[in-house]
């Protein structure tokens, strides 16, 4: 996939490379998506350790880093390219969140159960809102490359998810919700 993209996966070139027959592959995935499935999941397995820096911000930080360096590389590209064809693809899709995207979750899930009871995050956040502000913003940069996936712009993501959008309102302010004129 790296020396091609994803278009060269083709279930020829699987056959091609791993030496075995369509037939076989067949038995095991359904198209060449589910490979490329499979291939990112095997691949992704051995970076999926989470840290304890021992704070909340700490840990975020280093797995936006982590996302967004995998992101930038060749590697992620493809992934990108995956991303998008398992839109078209359900059978793919529903690979992609079963096996790789699902063991992902669970694990930034475990981080935000660490941060609430060290009482660092707010413990009536929903998690998975709070993964997808997260995360979000590097899968976004990833598909449309409008800003650079660096270690400097993943902290940026981090401190504007972290410490919130709005700025602090006098506490007798009529609508906490709204700037006042």
């Amino acid at each position: 996939m790296v020396e091609g993209g994803l278009a060269a996966t083709t279930m020829d070139a699987i056959r091609d490379r791993s030496g075995v027959s369509k037939t076989t592959i067949y038995k095991h995935w359904p198209n060449r998506l589910c490979v490329a499935v499979d291939a990112f999941t095997e691949q992704l397995a051995s970076d999926a350790s989470l840290t304890d820096t021992g704070t909340a911000r700490g840990d975020f930080t280093e797995q936006v880093r982590r996302v967004s360096a995998f992101c930038a590389s060749p590697v992620g590209r493809v992934f990108s390219q995956l991303l998008a064809n398992v839109m078209q693809d359900p059978v793919a899709g529903e690979w992609l969140r079963e096996r790789l995207l699902d063991s992902r979750r669970l694990g930034i899930h475990q981080l935000w159960s660490r941060a609430v009871a060290r009482g660092e995050v707010r413990k009536d956040v929903d998690p998975d809102i709070a993964m997808d502000l997260l995360f979000a913003p590097v899968m976004w940069r990833l598909m449309n490359g409008h800003r650079p996936l660096t270690e400097d712009e993943a902290d940026k993501i981090i401190d504007a998810a972290l410490n919130g959008l709005l700025r602090s309102l006098p506490s007798d302010a009529s609508n906490p919700r709204l700037d006042p004129p």
